[in-house]
């Protein structure tokens, strides 16, 4: 566990990952308890800005179109930009009542945050949800993005493959650079990944990187107390 070492501004930048929103199915308690969680933060004047990921669904029509006929990576981006936009617009949908009805889909398309929360899917190929969600952090002088996927932390290397994998707690962007690939490639797994990381090193924004589901350690994060995640700074 460690102790948050600043707090966070009135505006707060999510990565919900897609493997949380759509693991093999669409995860309704989940989503349910996650609104739950939003919104009591709402009601304590907090704004948000989440950034849906597209999950196994992005990939089922990848690999579909794959078996079928030679895709290029950028028609595979697109088909995971669309899988992003079907689950913002479930996120926008689940949180109607106090979320902009417009969801974010190109960059600027919202230029002030009019409502406690904002939605975003992908946006181009060769962006993936991380860099949009660093990108609006940026846009809207946001410190920090919260990385809610599959990995709980930030590790030294594949924890799925490697059991004696080892957690970070903080670790430079930098260093962190040097654990992964240095180009971007659709269906690319890491907790922020090479372009998105790029971005984040040269406008100075933080990642915090936690696993989306556990909704009680994301209410830690929040309420600045103890949790467990890696900070890249």
């Amino acid at each position: 566990m460690i102790n948050m070492k600043h707090k966070f501004g009135q505006v707060i930048v999510i990565g919900l990952g897609g493997s949380i929103i759509y693991p093999d199915h669409l995860d309704i308690k989940f989503l349910s308890d996650f609104k739950k969680c939003i919104d009591g933060f709402v009601r304590r004047g907090m704004k948000f800005i989440i950034v849906a990921g597209g999950g196994r669904v992005s990939r089922i029509y990848q690999e579909a179109a794959s078996k079928i006929t030679d895709v290029s990576d950028e028609d595979k981006d697109w088909l995971g930009i669309h899988a992003t936009r079907s689950n913002a617009q479930l996120l926008r949908t689940i949180f109607h009542k106090n979320a902009d009805p417009v969801v974010i889909d190109t960059r600027r398309k919202i230029k002030k945050l009019k409502y406690p929360i904002t939605i975003a899917s992908g946006w181009r190929p060769g962006w993936s949800t991380d860099f949009v969600a660093l990108q609006l952090a940026h846009d809207f002088r946001v410190r920090e993005i919260i990385v809610a996927g599959k990995p709980s932390h930030v590790f030294d290397k594949d924890f799925v493959k490697y059991k004696n994998a080892k957690p970070f707690t903080e670790i430079s962007w930098k260093n962190y650079r040097k654990l992964i690939p240095a180009k971007w490639r659709p269906g690319f797994h890491s907790p922020v990944d090479p372009v998105a990381a790029r971005l984040a090193q040269s406008a100075c924004i933080s990642a915090i990187v936690i696993n989306g589901k556990d909704l009680k350690n994301f209410s830690n994060l929040l309420r600045e107390k103890n949790f467990a995640g890696t900070i890249i700074s």
